[in-house]
């Protein structure tokens, strides 16, 4: 039986992507060093040491950085805090370890009375994005932010897109005295009105050490080659799946919740 020829179909060629070249990155890392950056996390230290929120920040930068610098030994690095603003720890950046764990040493606890202002945040990354863009890298901001109650302000231009803004939220469950979803969603806004690249933003209210170090490791993606967050499925649970109807929300949901 001979063959059928099928002249209306057409053979798609193959997908192919085409190398580009991707900027070396300046990282600012922000942490909020308000008071209840000082809240215990679930886990212990040894001898049953209690780990504090900055604690575990800390470590998870360090722990960021390292891998960083793995993957590319020319990213550099420099630090902030957030109090009532942002004030520079460390201005210069580098990609010299000792000269981080000396920066993240620094870093000092303060009471910002309530108040999470991100205008001088913005101000500064800008001002560092133009000085990264002419040595042809980009700028990338990271906040650590850990307040449960407090919804971050800022004033800034939005057609100023100079860096981009990734954040990871660490906060309380909700409860009278707090309100993680409107913070989040405060966070959100000021992502989504600043950032240049992708940028994204985590939080849990679950207090364990290794979300948050998970959430840095998933931060090493390059803004330059990113997906966008709701297309970044990771990482995949090795566990069958719990039918949807039965299920809780999870840990990793972008809603804030009571985990």
């Amino acid at each position: 039986m001979e063959g059928v020829e099928c002249s209306g179909s057409a053979v798609a060629p193959p997908y192919t992507l085409k190398p580009t070249k991707y900027n070396n990155e300046d990282v600012l890392f922000c942490v909020d060093v308000d008071t209840e950056c000082l809240v215990e996390m679930k886990n212990t230290g040894p001898n049953g040491r209690p780990i504090t929120r900055l604690d575990s920040i800390k470590q998870s930068i360090l722990l960021f950085i390292h891998s960083k610098l793995t993957i590319n030994p020319n990213h550099r690095f420099a630090f902030a805090q957030l109090g009532k603003s942002a004030s520079w720890v460390r201005k210069e950046f580098s990609n010299d370890v000792d000269a981080a764990v000396a920066a993240l040493r620094g870093l000092s606890v303060v009471s910002s009375g309530g108040h999470a202002d991100l205008s001088q945040l913005f101000r500064i990354a800008a001002h560092e994005a133009k000085k990264s863009r002419s040595q042809n890298r980009i700028l990338r901001v990271i906040l650590l932010y850990c307040r449960s109650s407090v919804q971050p302000q800022f004033q800034w231009p939005v057609v100023q897109k100079l860096f981009t803004l990734d954040v990871v939220y660490l906060h309380d469950k909700p409860g009278p005295e707090n309100c993680p979803q409107k913070v989040y969603d405060a966070l959100v806004e000021a992502l989504e009105h600043v950032t240049e690249y992708e940028g994204y933003i985590f939080e849990t209210g679950q207090g364990l050490q290794r979300i948050l170090f998970r959430y840095m490791c998933m931060l090493l993606s390059h803004p330059q080659q990113r997906c966008i967050q709701d297309d970044f499925d990771l990482p995949i649970s090795l566990t069958k799946k719990v039918p949807a109807t039965d299920s809780s929300q999870g840990e990793d949901t972008i809603t804030v919740s009571s985990n």
